[in-house]
């Protein structure tokens, strides 16, 4: 087994298609986050995407890195918004993942405007995450987001600053979102003519959760669980060959994304995916 790899932009990586989204790690004990290294390898999963943020994450990654640090493309975030604390956290990060440089260096969350003002502006967190670029700790450096707004931000960042990587949510009910799939169109078409890498999440998203219902998985949003929706919905993000998609953030889903993108097959049809859209009742984990 082993899952397709894709040029990661200009970073001149093959990375797997799909990249292990470490949030599954914050509250797992070390021999269950061995047992997902194991999975990641037996499917060819070569991308590691964590954060500070991620409760236990960077933590449980830590020791993988001790034998296994060249099989990784290694991503980590810092959601610090000013230099000092920004370049504290990336050198802490580097401790806890027991490694000398990663290759991603993300700035977390950049969706609100006093805080892109910040994290972009004099004294913030992109100067600390340059200048660790500098002295080899970092060997890219890019912006991720949720929310719907996240894509327009995202192409007011490239305007500021050449980031080599954007992530943002991506899914059949995000493609028909009011605003939003434009939006998305128009920083993918952007990022495709800067050869930058696009990491897509929340791609098994069904909603959030329902009152009454029990929350049985450790993602904040309600995700689809049967493996053939699940299948449908990997196989529509997948379709388009030069994004990436970043898995569930629950470990007992993650074989079955694991498996869907393994086998590949075209995009499901729309009506495939309105089908499953009306059956699951996919629905906005953002608000409006």
């Amino acid at each position: 087994m082993a899952i397709e790899k894709r040029l990661f932009g200009r970073t001149g990586h093959m990375s797997s298609a799909v990249i292990f989204g470490a949030a599954a790690l914050g509250r797992v004990d070390q021999a269950a986050a061995d047992g997902v290294l194991d999975l990641l390898l037996e499917f060819g999963v070569n991308h590691i995407d964590t954060a500070p943020s991620y409760g236990e994450s960077e933590l449980r990654v830590g020791p993988w890195m001790d034998r296994h640090r060249g099989d990784f493309f290694l991503a980590t975030k810092t959601r610090e918004r000013g230099y000092q604390g920004a370049r504290d956290e990336i050198r802490r990060s580097l401790e806890r993942l027991r490694t000398d440089r990663v290759d991603l260096l993300q700035l977390h969350a950049l969706i609100h405007p006093d805080e892109w003002d910040q994290a972009l502006g004099d004294g913030g967190a992109l100067e600390a995450a340059v200048e660790a670029r500098a002295e080899g700790l970092v060997r890219h450096i890019g912006v991720t987001g949720h929310g719907w707004n996240v894509a327009a931000m995202h192409r007011r960042s490239l305007e500021r600053f050449d980031f080599d990587t954007v992530l943002m949510p991506w899914n059949w009910h995000a493609a028909h979102h009011e605003t939003y799939a434009d939006d998305f169109a128009a920083t993918l078409a952007l990022c495709r003519q800067r050869n930058l890498a696009v990491q897509t999440i929340k791609a098994i998203a069904r909603g959030p959760w329902a009152a009454g219902v029990t929350r049985d998985r450790s993602t904040w949003y309600q995700p689809l669980d049967n493996e053939a929706d699940i299948r449908q919905a990997v196989h529509w993000v997948l379709a388009e060959p030069d994004l990436f998609l970043n898995t569930v953030g629950d470990v007992g889903l993650l074989p079955a994304v694991l498996r869907a993108a393994d086998e590949l097959e075209p995009a499901p049809g729309d009506a495939v995916m309105a089908d499953l859209s009306q059956r699951t009742g996919l629905a906005s984990i953002f608000g409006l």
